[in-house]
């Protein structure tokens, strides 16, 4: 298809207005205004506005807000409000909880000084941030395609608006925009889209390990005042997940009777009948968890997936024309259970390199020692030091306890070894007849739900008429692997009902329920062959988180 475009052009672009991306940008702009330089930026963000796609437990631990905003504690609107008061780690059966002693929790776990917020408030509150410095921010923009020339990258192009599902264009077509830059930093978040391009063009895993990941899902509630407690973090491990599933639970209480209740589940899970929607689902229904829900109201819910690899995982962040941050690259801090305030520092220490090389006259170029800064850094040695506890589990539950209480408690994650992650994460799957089959309770429309409705609850939207932003690599392989093979795991792993498999005159098929999707990409992650591509759809379209 010829398209004339509209082409656009900037010092710097930035690829994403999560935590990263904001951070980035508001360092660029500090670094213009001391150094008296004019130069440009610009934030694309293909949430219909900022935070729409942002989606965490979260608790923020302030060290790299503390380096970018220093006076943030005195800005009235800062959404940063709760501090963490009380927290605890139980193990959980079936129908008991027992509480693991503070001196056998590694101390990343620990809490003191950091704050229960909502990672969407808070972006937006950096968004406000950065434009008051002079950033342009353009939600409802998707970046769809990239702009390479002699293995430079040069810019983006922005996803075309009103194909029909054809891709033909449409009576409302409005082409996508060039935007050429001089350095583009993608902060797409998990899986991202022309991130997952970008690593393999430039080859940026050549020198690292795959990357793992998990799947988090999250409602946030509003409970009765007398189960609400400000300032309270809750973790468990063990039930609903037997001893070879890695995951767990988080219950954070934060202002206004409200609470946010997640869980996460690793991707390399064996058990093809498993669905990680039900898992958290009826995790709410244990017997010293059930209380805190009952005579609440759920207000929301969404799920993404989550980086799990760390340290060797993390591949080369730099090539010609730009770098990738955050959890594009997998800066999450597993054991932690944090990845803002690192990839925030992704963020700031790029945009430190970009403005170095462009008041130099450079553009398109390599940035210099990028994975270098960054591993020389705090973020860095936090990630080298955290590096062992998320392959120990590996090795199951109990084993992954003891080998990770060792590297942290005993060796305060300075062991000398590293360990190798297992398989891939869609390698992990046994065949249907191998695995025991899973039976889960139905949903009392009360305190547990049926995915669906949940999926109402997360204000998705796309357009009907657009193009399918899930594409199979082959069709056939739905039916005669998945269904065959794994009894379609893809209409489990899914936490929005996406997939499902009908029958058409007796034969079944593969429906994909485009409309409902929340932009997750766990079924990019977990497809066994691999053979489904997410692909960002029209920007503006997905899901319209509020308060997550």
């Amino acid at each position: 298809m010829n398209i004339t475009r509209e082409k656009m052009n900037y010092d710097l672009v930035i690829v994403g207005a999560g935590p990263s991306g904001l951070s980035a940008a508001i360092n660029f702009k500090k670094l213009c205004k001391k150094n008296g330089k004019d130069l440009s930026v610009c934030v694309v963000e293909k949430g219909s506005e900022v935070g729409a796609h942002i989606l965490s437990g979260a608790i923020l631990e302030p060290r790299a807000l503390n380096e970018l905003i220093e006076d943030w504690k005195t800005e009235e609107d800062c959404p940063v409000k709760v501090p963490v008061k009380k927290e605890s780690l139980k193990f959980l059966t079936e129908t008991n909880s027992y509480e693991i002693p503070g001196i056998f929790t590694p101390s990343v776990m620990h809490n003191k000084g950091n704050f229960i917020i909502s990672l969407g408030n808070f972006c937006k509150w950096l968004a406000k941030k950065a434009e008051d410095l002079g950033v342009e921010i353009y939600p409802g923009f998707s970046a769809s395609e990239l702009l390479i020339e002699n293995d430079k990258l040069y810019g983006i192009i922005t996803g075309d608006l009103g194909l029909d599902k054809n891709g033909e264009r449409g009576p409302n077509f409005q082409p996508g925009i060039e935007i050429h830059s001089k350095y583009t930093l993608f902060a797409e978040g998990c899986r991202g889209h022309l991130g997952k391009r970008l690593i393999n063009q430039f080859k940026l895993r050549q020198n690292s390990q795959h990357q793992t990941y998990g799947i988090g899902l999250k409602e946030l509630w509003e409970v009765k005042p007398e189960n609400s407690n400000p300032g309270e973090v809750f973790h468990s491990i063990g039930w609903p997940l037997d001893n070879e599933t890695y995951g767990g639970s988080f219950l954070y209480h934060l202002d206004k009777n409200l609470v946010s209740f997640g869980f996460v589940i690793g991707l390399d899970y064996k058990n093809p009948h498993l669905s990680p929607y039900e898992e958290f689902q009826r995790f709410k229904l244990h017997p010293k968890i059930k209380h805190i829900f009952e005579g609440g109201r759920r207000v929301s819910y969404g799920a993404r997936a989550l980086n799990e690899g760390g340290f060797q995982s993390l591949p080369k962040l730099s090539f010609p024309g730009g770098a990738i941050l955050g959890c594009d690259a997998g800066t999450l801090n597993t054991p932690k259970i944090k990845g803002t305030h690192t990839a925030m520092k992704s963020g700031m220490i790029a945009s430190d390199l970009v403005f170095k090389e462009l008041i130099s006259d450079s553009g398109n170029d390599e940035i210099s020692n990028l994975n270098k800064s960054f591993m020389n850094s705090w973020a860095g040695q936090e990630l080298k030091n955290a590096r062992n506890v998320r392959p120990s589990f590996k090795y199951g539950l109990k084993i992954g306890m003891a080998l990770s209480g060792i590297d942290q408690i005993i060796f305060r994650g300075k062991a000398p070894w590293t360990l190798k992650h297992a398989e891939e994460d869609h390698l992990a799957l046994r065949k249907k007849d191998e695995a025991k089959i899973i039976k889960y309770p139905k949903p009392d429309g009360k305190i547990t739900f049926d995915r669906l409705t949940n999926v109402s609850f997360t204000s998705t939207y796309h357009e009907e008429n657009q193009p399918c932003h899930l594409k199979l690599n082959d069709e056939k392989l739905a039916i005669s692997n998945n269904l065959l093979l794994y009894d379609s795991p893809e209409q489990r792993y899914c936490p929005a009902g996406v997939y499902e498999i009908l029958y058409d005159s007796g034969s079944p098929k593969l429906n994909i329920n485009s409309q409902n999707c929340i932009h997750c990409k766990t079924c990019d992650i977990k497809d066994p062959l691999q053979n489904i591509n997410w692909i960002t759809p029209e920007g503006g379209g997905g899901p319209n988180y509020t308060n997550m």
